[in-house]
């Protein structure tokens, strides 16, 4: 489908082009080549003279200004021509005949007449077939030259579109291909973060704390959660894209598996949509920046904080705002170095944004006092019926 499309569009990009070209004016090649017709035929001219002992200058003279008449007459039916190109070719051959014998005979009679004047011969009208046919035929060299130019440029034209084109679509295969690269890396970073041992280490140890605590039905839900969150992460590659409703049901399995060790200190405010729910976005996107609020802010309040993740539907687009507020963290550090503490981890979220969808989508964030708010604009997209299922 991809590949219709793009050779869709190059076909497209070659007429228009095409046409371009066609109502430009000629370019030096074919400028090259009109001089060198017409000084080929005032050299034959030269040559007749020399034939038939016509020495007098004003031979030479006429046959220069002859050739220059022809040439401001050619320019005329070259511009006749491209008028017409896009015609039948029933009609450009029998108009294109027309206007040779039109020119031919507007030449004929201009170069006669100049012949008169200059060299004072008066007994010529008697030859004028010859003059004429001469003329018909010189125009007809001219029109196959100025057809074997046009369709030469066009050629040449068309090739280099085409080259173009395929180029701009081998560089879109390595921007996708790159993507796709950059995905599979941030997955592999993605697991090895939440596969390391302090994530199990603090997941098992919650765990732990429960059975030790007598509490064994929530730490077989830990356990399930633990499971089920691992699961998602090996079955959603990071290069694909899920519903909002997917994505967050993936989210609160990790929360919940985060609350059995902040408990009361962690708490959630979710603001979804309904328009919203079965928008795609790239999987695990909400993750890392939730975990930087909890890395970042949560963990080092003595109070915990609250998460707020609100997903809307604004006209064309999907709003993705989360933000965490926490009161007892230090002002100053809150300002001036959670900027930089927190883009370090979301490096990874704007290079997937850029390669999922570039130049089309904003990724901004502030900080301040005990609060750090990020704010993601993506077009929105409706997921297939197929594909709004709930997370298992």
């Amino acid at each position: 489908m991809r590949n219709s499309r793009a050779m869709q569009k190059v076909e497209h990009n070659v007429a228009m082009l095409l046409r371009e070209t066609l109502g430009q004016a000629p370019e030096k090649m074919f400028w090259y080549c009109q001089f060198g017709f017409w000084v080929f035929i005032c050299l034959v001219s030269f040559a007749l003279n020399l034939w038939f002992q016509q020495y007098d200058p004003s031979y030479y003279l006429h046959n220069i200004l002859q050739s220059v008449i022809g040439l401001l007459l050619s320019i005329l039916l070259q511009k006749s021509f491209i008028h017409i190109w896009y015609r039948s070719n029933r009609f450009r051959i029998s108009v294109g005949f027309v206007l040779i014998i039109i020119i031919s005979l507007v030449w004929t009679l201009a170069r006669m007449i100049l012949f008169n004047v200059l060299t004072h011969e008066e007994d010529i009208w008697w030859n004028f077939g010859g003059w004429y046919f001469s003329g018909i035929f010189i125009y007809l060299c001219w029109t196959a030259m100025f057809h074997g130019l046009m369709y030469y440029q066009l050629l040449q034209r068309e090739h280099q579109i085409l080259i173009d084109s395929q180029h701009q679509i081998q560089e879109e295969y390595v921007k996708r291909v790159e993507a796709q690269t950059i995905a599979k890396e941030a997955q592999l970073k993605m697991l090895r973060y939440q596969l390391s041992p302090h994530f199990l280490s603090n997941a098992l140890n919650s765990v732990n704390a429960l059975i030790e605590m007598e509490q064994g039905q929530l730490a077989q839900r830990t356990v399930v959660n633990l499971s089920k969150f691992l699961r998602y992460l090996l079955d959603y590659d990071p290069d694909s894209r899920v519903t909002v409703e997917q994505e967050i049901s993936a989210l609160m399995l990790y929360l919940d598996i985060e609350k059995v060790r902040f408990g009361e200190r962690l708490s959630i405010e979710l603001t979804i949509d309904d328009q919203a729910e079965h928008g795609l976005i790239p999987s695990l996107l909400f993750q890392p920046l939730v975990e930087n609020s909890i890395k970042h802010a949560i963990s080092k309040s003595e109070d915990g904080g609250t998460i707020f993740i609100s997903v809307i539907k604004s006209d064309s687009s999907l709003v993705i705002e989360l933000s965490d507020m926490c009161t007892d963290i230090d002002q100053q550090h809150s300002t001036s170095q959670e900027k930089q503490n927190r883009s370090i981890g979301m490096d990874n979220t704007r290079s997937r944004l850029e390669t999922i969808y570039p130049n089309r989508y904003s990724l901004t964030f502030d900080a301040s006092e005990g609060s750090f708010k990020t704010c993601i604009v993506i077009p929105f997209e409706l997921a297939p019926p197929t594909k709004m299922s709930n997370t298992g």
